[in-house]
């Protein structure tokens, strides 16, 4: 079975989306369109060359899912997935290859959910760190050991999990896991505690957006990174997708999950190939491939 994958926050560099917008009508219409609905010129942002720019949450997170999004409608008749993912923003590019969600609704969504988080950022300072070189029992419960808040984040692939959490917390978690035999434990340039506790007034905004979003029948399953799990339900679609600012990214569980529900090709549609390199650490026998 073919299955679609869709990159999160961090896939984004300068000149992302440029060539698609040079090479198609549809494409151009597109990005138009998603600079009248968000309000500004994100598409300047997108090919130009300010790094620094493109990696504001308002603007980075709008940027991978158009450019994923754009890409699956450049792929025209050959884009027929079979069962989608996407790793924690990308499941809403996920839900728009489903059919679950419009264009339109999808990067309104997208656009609240990065405003949100951002305003959450700033009300609970936090941040991130990724954990190499242990499993995944001993970060949790190594996490759990930890004053304040941190937790597990990002289930990337064995060996290789993000924890999240309040500044002070996750350094100290950092020093524990290098005693316990890290290869490293490395504090990540991001804006703050994603997936985590810290998310909960982003999770309360978005929620109203969603509750007043139309979620449509999938035209195939979506594995949800809070549950791991495929669902053709819209209601399931949508309180999964409320839960997941505050809930860990499960993704080695959803690529063993769809592999053990048939998927044998993965292809990544969106900007970067992060997703190919955590599938093959998961599972070497599937077969990965790029949109492009």
């Amino acid at each position: 079975m073919k299955a679609y994958v869709f990159p999160g926050q961090g896939a984004q560099f300068p000149g992302m989306g440029k060539e698609l917008y040079e090479t198609s009508s549809k494409a151009k219409e597109r990005f138009h369109q998603a600079n009248e609905i968000l309000g500004f010129d994100i598409t300047k942002i997108m090919f130009g060359e300010d790094a620094a720019a493109l990696k504001e949450t308002k603007v980075t997170q709008p940027a991978i899912f158009l450019h994923a999004t754009i890409q699956s409608e450049s792929m025209g008749v050959t884009f027929k997935p079979e069962m989608v993912a996407g790793h924690s923003l990308g499941e809403f590019s996920a839900l728009v290859a489903a059919g679950v969600l419009s264009f339109e609704e999808g990067l309104s969504l997208v656009s609240e959910r990065a405003l949100a988080m951002q305003e959450a950022c700033n009300q609970s300072p936090g941040t991130m760190a990724a954990i190499l070189g242990l499993e995944d029992e001993k970060v949790e419960a190594i996490c759990k050991e930890i004053e304040g808040i941190v937790i597990p984040a990002n289930y990337n692939c064995p060996g290789q999990l993000v924890i999240s959490g309040a500044v002070e917390a996750v350094e100290n978690a950092c020093e524990a896991f290098k005693e316990a035999g890290a290869r490293r434990a490395l504090l990540l340039p991001v804006g703050g505690a994603f997936h985590s506790p810290l998310m909960e007034p982003a999770k309360e905004r978005l929620a109203k957006a969603i509750e007043q979003t139309t979620f449509n029948n999938p035209r195939c399953s979506v594995y949800q990174n809070v549950t791991a799990r495929g669902t053709l339900d819209p209601e399931e679609l949508r309180k999964q997708l409320v839960a997941q600012l505050t809930a860990p990214v499960k993704w080695t569980q959803s690529i063993q999950q769809m592999i053990a529900d048939g998927a044998t090709h993965f292809t990544e549609v969106g900007p970067g190939n992060v997703l190919q390199g955590l599938i093959k650490k998961i599972d070497r026998s599937v077969e990965t491939a790029s949109g492009v």
